[in-house]
């Protein structure tokens, strides 16, 4: 095969995949570069690693006016419960408008596409009154509470993520159902033991995509967690570069080094589901 003949076959698709990786690795190469770099300006990092030291993980870890930690443990608090709670409900909601016909079931449908058509952020004003009202009855649920921002994330989610998995769902033989009923299991047996252990590639895509929107989220948790004990990496993190006299890029880009962690720890974990959970859904 000649140079020519294998550039036209394969060879520019090579090349391209090489630009598009070197594209997509250029924010991420910068932050590290930024990370290390002890000056704690952007002005300093635009030559990549021209200095290298862990100053900055230092300074955030040991900043008492911004609790890096505890604003760590909160996102993977929120997060966690948020990604579980978001594949149990959804889960449950699927199987019933997947397996089971009752009035008003298409309707319920085409309500959930609808109104995720609209952005959660046109909400931010009701849920601040309504969280705001709702912790004078209920003060556990309300504003500066991290169960009250679990709910609203619980509310923005379980739409969308309820017709991603329905479509899953339809993919599974309704006689799979069939012959466990037949032997008398319920649906409570037959969603539990059967079903779910079959459409485990779906809720491993549903967990990632939450617990990844719960932690770059930062409109809700800005307007809801006002304490900084309670607040997010994405809200305490802005604080660093907040300050228009002095704004420590350093330190933010070490935060969001360590922020990121998580998250591709979860995404290798799930890997191996999420090829198929993304496509399997879209075929019925």
């Amino acid at each position: 095969m000649t140079l020519r003949k294998w550039f036209l076959d394969t060879g520019w698709r090579h090349i391209a995949g090489v630009i598009v990786l070197i594209v997509a690795m250029l924010p991420i190469v910068f932050v590290i570069s930024s990370s290390l770099n002890p000056s704690g300006t952007l002005t300093g990092s635009n030559a990549l690693f021209s200095a290298i030291g862990f100053d900055s993980y230092a300074r955030i870890l040991s900043n008492p006016q911004a609790p890096f930690p505890m604003w760590f443990a909160n996102t993977l608090i929120i997060s966690g419960l948020t990604a579980i709670l978001t594949v149990f409900l959804g889960a449950l909601a699927a199987y019933a408008f997947s397996r089971m016909r009752f009035a008003g079931r298409r309707v319920g449908l085409i309500t959930i596409v609808v109104v995720q058509m609209f952005p959660q952020l046109l909400a931010v004003v009701a849920i601040f009154l309504l969280l705001s009202a709702l912790g004078d009855w209920f003060p556990a649920i309300g504003l500066n509470t991290r169960v009250g921002v679990i709910l609203v994330y619980l509310g923005g989610a379980l739409g969308v993520n309820t017709y991603l998995m329905y479509g899953f769902f339809n993919t599974i033989p309704q006689s799979i159902d069939e012959a466990a009923r037949i032997d008398g299991a319920g649906h409570a047996r037959v969603f539990f033991t059967i079903v779910l252990p079959l459409v485990t590639p779906i809720l491993a895509v549903v967990a990632l995509l939450s617990f990844i929107a719960s932690v770059n989220e930062f409109v809700v948790a800005s307007v809801v967690l006002i304490d900084s004990d309670v607040q997010t990496l994405a809200v305490g993190l802005t604080k660093l570069v907040s300050n228009p006299r002095y704004a420590d890029w350093s330190a933010f880009s070490a935060g969001a080094v360590m922020a990121a962690l998580p998250v591709v720890a979860l995404f290798l974990f799930l890997q191996k589901y999420i090829v198929g959970g993304l496509t399997a859904g879209a075929v019925k």
